[in-house]
């Protein structure tokens, strides 16, 4: 059976944020939020990799049933203020707290390339959230992007079970780089990398979701 979606505002550190909820089921036990790539490369919330994310999380063909909210980073859309490419941190941390009035449970964070990026930093970085985090997927995580590598220190204190799916030839997150970022980060935590896939999943977008789903049964079976 669909899912039913409506769309809702959130209230943002640089304005107004475009958001959409896909409705779950009732009991769900979790909430999930699902984050963009960057806009400044057309990135939006209704990108085909964070819809594909979105559809295992809540479709019941899945067997989630997962109230999921995705929004426009600031400047995308009709979302308020300019593309900043760290600050978008507080606008994660907007939309986990509307989550939290909304549900009052726990969630389950994913986000594609620059989203990952930012839900990682919200979640798990110096100023995370002190919101129930249940899950951590980072889809396309960026280890090399803009001339700069990243590392992502902070994972060594995150303990929430973490899910990163990438595809083996993904320009932005070189193998090799997204295994030691992995290796560096707390355990539980689990790396799928997606034979014969780019940065997009392209062609693979369904072994990506099969990756999302296993896991998720895996954790919450």
């Amino acid at each position: 059976m669909a899912r039913a979606s409506r769309t809702v505002e959130l209230t943002g550190p640089a304005g107004r944020l475009e958001a959409l909820l896909n409705t779950g089921y009732p009991g769900a036990p979790f909430a999930a939020l699902v984050c963009h790539p960057n806009p400044a490369y057309g990135g939006t919330m209704h990108h085909k990799v964070v819809y594909r994310a979105m559809k295992v999380l809540n479709d019941a063909e899945w067997g989630f049933g997962l109230p999921v909210l995705r929004f426009n980073f600031r400047g995308t859309g009709l979302s308020q203020g300019e593309h900043d490419g760290k600050a978008e941190v507080g606008d994660v941390l907007a939309a986990l707290d509307w989550l939290d009035g909304e549900f009052q449970r726990p969630v389950v964070v994913a986000g594609f390339s620059f989203g990952s990026a930012m839900a990682l930093w919200a979640c798990c970085g110096p100023q995370k959230t002190d919101k129930s985090i249940r899950a951590l997927v980072a889809l396309g995580l960026p280890t090399h992007a803009d001339g700069r590598d990243y590392h992502y220190r902070f994972l060594r204190e995150a303990t929430v079970p973490k899910l990163f799916v990438s595809g083996d030839r993904d320009d932005f997150g070189p193998a090799a780089q997204l295994r030691e970022v992995i290796a560096g980060a707390a355990d539980p935590k689990k790396l799928v990398l997606i034979p014969d896939s780019d940065h997009f999943f392209t062609g693979r977008l369904e072994l990506m979701q099969q990756s999302l789903a296993g896991w998720m049964k895996e954790q919450f079976s």
